[in-house]
C-alpha cells in the first residue's frame, strides 16, 4: 500500500498533465502530420526520453537546487521560452512545400528524435512538474525499485499517449485530408509555440514552488 500512496496522487496530476496540449503534444503533431508516421514516433521518442530525463534529475534531488537556487529557474525558463520561440519563429517563416512522408522537410531538418527530445527538455513547465510533484513524493526512505517504476512509467505513459497521437495524425485519412493545408499546419504550430514560449518568460519570476 506504501507504494500505491506513492504513485496514485504523483499520477494523478501527471497523466493529465500528459494528456492535456502542449509543446509535446504540438511538436508530435506536427512531425507526423507534415513528415509521417516514422517522425512522428522519432519524436515520440524523444519526448519521452526528455521527460524521463526530467524524471530521473527530479527523484535526484532537482526539486531542492531550484528551490535554493532561484536565478537557475529564471535562467531555464527564458532559455526554454526563447528556444520555443525561436522554433515557433522558423516554422511562421516556412515557405509552402509539398508533404513529403518520412522525409526531412521544412525548418525542422535533421533528426525528428532529436527535435522532440529538444523540444522537452526546454520545457520549463516540465521542470516544474516534475520538481514540485515528483521529486517532493519520496523521501529518503523511498526504496529505489519504487523510484525507477516512477521512471519507467513516465517513458511508458508518454511512449503510448503519444504514439497514439502519431499514428493517428499520420493515418492515410488524415495525411489526404492535410496534404493541401501543410503550410497553415506549419503556421499554426509556429503561434502555438510562441505563445507558450512568450507565456513562459512572462511567468520566469514566478518561484518555484516544491
Amino acid at each position: 500500500m506504501g507504494a500505491m500512496s506513492v504513485l496514485v496522487p504523483v499520477f494523478g496530476v501527471f497523466i493529465p498533465a500528459l494528456l492535456l496540449p502542449g509543446p509535446d503534444f504540438v511538436a508530435v503533431v506536427r512531425s507526423s502530420l507534415t513528415r509521417g508516421t516514422r517522425a512522428g514516433l522519432l519524436t515520440t521518442i524523444g519526448v519521452s526520453t526528455g521527460l524521463g530525463f526530467y524524471a530521473t534529475l527530479s527523484l535526484l534531488g532537482l526539486s531542492a537546487v531550484l528551490v535554493q537556487y532561484q536565478w537557475l529557474t529564471w535562467v531555464v525558463r527564458v532559455l526554454g521560452g526563447g528556444y520555443l520561440i525561436y522554433l515557433g519563429i522558423k516554422l511562421l517563416r516556412a515557405k509552402p512545400a509539398p508533404v513529403e512522408a518520412d522525409v526531412a522537410c521544412g525548418p525542422m531538418r535533421g533528426s525528428a528524435l532529436v527535435f522532440g527530445f529538444l523540444v522537452t527538455l526546454t520545457n520549463p513547465k516540465a521542470i516544474v512538474l516534475f520538481a514540485s510533484v515528483f521529486a517532493t513524493a519520496v523521501t529518503a526512505s523511498t526504496p529505489g525499485w519504487l523510484m525507477v517504476l516512477m521512471i519507467g512509467l513516465v517513458v511508458a505513459s508518454s511512449l503510448t499517449w503519444y504514439s497514439i497521437v502519431s499514428l493517428f495524425m499520420s493515418s492515410a485519412p488524415v495525411m489526404r485530408r492535410f496534404q493541401h493545408a501543410r503550410h497553415w499546419i506549419e503556421r499554426v504550430a509556429g503561434v502555438s509555440f510562441v505563445l507558450i514560449g512568450g507565456r513562459i518568460i512572462a511567468d520566469a519570476r514566478n518561484p518555484v514552488t516544491p
